[in-house]
């Protein structure tokens, strides 16, 4: 995988909006073909198209996969909050609020609120919503300049 493919896997994403299901689909078929058979990260990529066009049941085994095969820190916690979103989809919302849990504890970057948004609305599938909401919450909190002891204090109480 050189810069040059990760680059046009970013231009075929960029412009998602621009085609049709099929023709994104095959673009991003033919874009992965060009890796290695059984590329975690092209099984990732093909997951995440399926997911994106709507097809979370499609989604589920690919991301499964991925994830067996190994990928990189910058893919690999994307594939979990994904896994995690299509399972809520497909109404396996206990799972998904396992393996959201898990990766709020698995460590801390740029994803966190990505994590903590997905678990919240895991957490309302689950029928646990003062716990969705402290979570919500607490996330806010941390980007508040003003309100943000009091916020993440009332947070806590409802978890």
């Amino acid at each position: 995988m050189t810069s040059e493919w990760e680059q046009r896997l970013a231009d075929l994403w960029a412009s998602v909006d621009d085609h049709d299901e099929d023709e994104f689909l095959r673009r991003m078929d033919a874009l992965v073909a060009e890796l290695p058979a059984q590329s975690a990260v092209g099984l990732y990529e093909l997951a995440s198209a399926q997911d994106s066009t709507g097809h979370s049941d499609l989604a589920v085994p690919l991301y499964r996969q991925a994830l067996e095969l190994g990928l990189g820190d910058d893919r690999r916690r994307q594939a979990v909050i994904q896994l995690a979103s299509s399972l809520r989809n497909l109404g396996q919302a206990p799972e998904s609020v396992e393996l959201l849990t898990a990766e709020r504890e698995a460590g801390s970057d740029e994803l966190d609120d990505g994590v903590d948004a997905f678990l919240a609305l895991a957490l309302v599938d689950a029928g646990r919503e003062r716990e969705a909401v402290s979570v919500a919450l607490l996330a806010l909190a941390r980007h508040m300049t003003r309100y943000q002891r009091s916020l993440t204090n009332y947070a806590r109480l409802l978890g």
